[in-house]
Formats: C-alpha cells, structure tokens, sequence
C-alpha cells in the first residue's frame, strides 16, 4: 500500500499523469502492488508560489526537469527491490513523460503496518486476527 507522492516544476496535467503512471507501473512490476492500489498525490510547482530546489550532489547534473518522487510504504523491501524499483522508475518516467533519468529523485519511507488507515478510521493492515481492526470507528 504505498502512497505517493510527486512533486515537478512547470509542467501541465499530461505531464503529471504520464509521473503518475510510471511511479505506479514501477510499484507493480517490482514490488507487486496491485493494479488497484493507487494513492497519490501529484503537484505542479509554479515558480513563483511554489518551487523545487537542488543542486549536484554526488555528481549527478540536474535541472528545472527535477521529479521529486516521495514514497511512502509498509516495510519489507529488499534493498534488490528498492534498486530495481528506482531504476525502473527512471525507465518509465523517462519512456511516459520524457523526463531524464539524471532529474528523477526518488526516497523511499517505510513503516509498520499499523500506521495506515485506507478509510473508515480502522487500521486495515494492523495486527489483528484477519488482518483489520475488530470494528470501524
């Protein structure tokens, strides 16, 4: 159950929705999601009420064409998974949205399983008998 979210500079809804999808496809083809566990949130900076800062740290030449990627997801993940999901986000968004892969900045959060709610106040993933709450709220 990941949650996503991105953050780009400049860019029209096409754009953002072609980020959305390679993030999402990247999720599935790597770490197994399903097809109907998407929760994001994507933002267009405009420059001026909102930007996206970096520089060229560890080398890598990044400009205006930055992608913050941010996910957020339940702990588990082998640092192989992690690799091949960072570079197949890079594939993806580079392939749907014609982002550089040097501009793809992706960080991956994890946490335990009750500390998600998917609605109805109940902690859905938390260790309980069958996996959710006895009850919702």
């Amino acid at each position: 159950m990941p949650f996503v979210r991105i953050d780009v500079l400049g860019t029209d809804t096409g754009r953002l929705d072609a980020l959305g999808r390679a993030v999402h496809d990247a999720l599935m083809e790597t770490i197994g999601i399903p097809p109907d566990d998407r929760f994001q949130v994507l933002t267009a900076h405009d420059g001026s009420r909102g930007t996206l800062r970096h520089d060229d740290y560890l080398g890598v030449r990044r400009d205006d064409g930055i992608v913050y990627v941010a996910i957020t997801m339940r702990s588990g993940r082998t640092p192989a998974q992690k690799r091949a999901l960072y570079r197949r986000i890079a594939e993806l968004a580079e392939e749907y949205a014609g982002t550089e892969p040097r501009n793809v900045f992706v960080t991956v959060t994890e946490n335990e399983s009750v500390d998600w709610s998917l609605g109805n106040g109940v902690a859905q993933y938390a260790d309980t008998p069958g996996g959710a709450d006895p009850a919702p709220l």
